[in-house]
């Protein structure tokens, strides 16, 4: 199986939360969706423990399984589609959390999320 990690899954992951350390040690591939590294990024440069989280997060970058997502043309599909849809049924997610949505659905990967409004989108597997 291979998972993205949505920001509060990272955070978990780093604090040992249980669950998500034993589904990161056990996937094949992490994917790290460039909103994600933003987002971590920002809450980072706004802590009082910028320098030790951004060495933790290169550390975690630096493993063989760890890679980055970047957006493509193709995304923009998947994005128009997922947020048409979620429209139509009244149910808007976060851009942010939109553009991950696209992503995991598009590169067909398990995200793992402690936000609940991912489970609005069908085609997205959660955990």
């Amino acid at each position: 199986m291979n998972v993205a990690l949505d920001t509060n899954a990272y955070s978990d992951f780093m604090r040992g939360v249980v669950e998500r350390v034993e589904i990161v040690r056990a996937v094949q591939a992490i994917v790290l969706p460039f909103i994600v590294l933003g987002e971590l990024r920002a809450g980072f440069a706004a802590g009082d423990q910028e320098s030790a989280n951004a060495a933790n997060l290169q550390r975690f970058l630096a493993s063989p399984r760890v890679s980055v997502l970047l957006a493509d043309e193709q995304t923009t599909h998947y994005y128009a589609q997922l947020h048409r849809q979620l429209r139509d049924h009244g149910r808007p997610i976060p851009t942010n959390d939109l553009w991950i949505a696209a992503l995991a659905v598009q590169h067909d990967l398990v995200l793992c999320t402690s936000d609940r409004h991912f489970r609005q989108i069908p085609q997205l597997v959660t955990c």
